[in-house]
């Protein structure tokens, strides 16, 4: 459920949720526990695939492996150039080896990520599940 307040209308819902920055966008699970913050303005395709990784990250939070690695493989497949795709593979990956407890499918993830997001933090924390 959207919900929109106005920082000067409704000061209280920004100290509730220490937002300190405008706009600040909260993804939340349906017990109301953060799972992903979004602050300051991005550009239409990135905002998109950030809220994708956020409803991502509830899936995977709420141990739905399945769904969360749906979730992360939808963000890599239409946003492969956004910020957050090299993310969504790595936790693709994690989602993946959680729904199957095979932990050769996270030796995948170091060769997925060396493909196109070398140069990214996720490379370097996949790389110890190199062959």
């Amino acid at each position: 459920m959207a919900v929109e307040a106005h920082i000067k209308e409704h000061p209280a819902y920004f100290h509730r949720f220490g937002a300190v920055w405008t706009p600040t966008v909260l993804i939340m699970d349906s017990d109301g526990v953060e799972r992903l913050r979004i602050e300051g303005y991005l550009p239409k395709e990135e905002f998109r695939a950030h809220l994708e990784m956020g409803l991502a990250r509830v899936a995977f939070m709420s141990k739905k492996w399945a769904d969360a690695e749906r979730r992360y493989a939808e963000v890599v497949e239409r946003y492969p150039d956004s910020k957050v795709a090299a993310e969504a593979v790595y936790w693709k990956g994690v989602s993946r080896y959680k729904r199957t407890n095979d932990h050769t499918v996270l030796g995948e993830v170091p060769e997925q990520l060396e493909e196109k997001y070398s140069d990214t933090v996720w490379a370097l924390k996949a790389s110890v599940w190199s062959h």
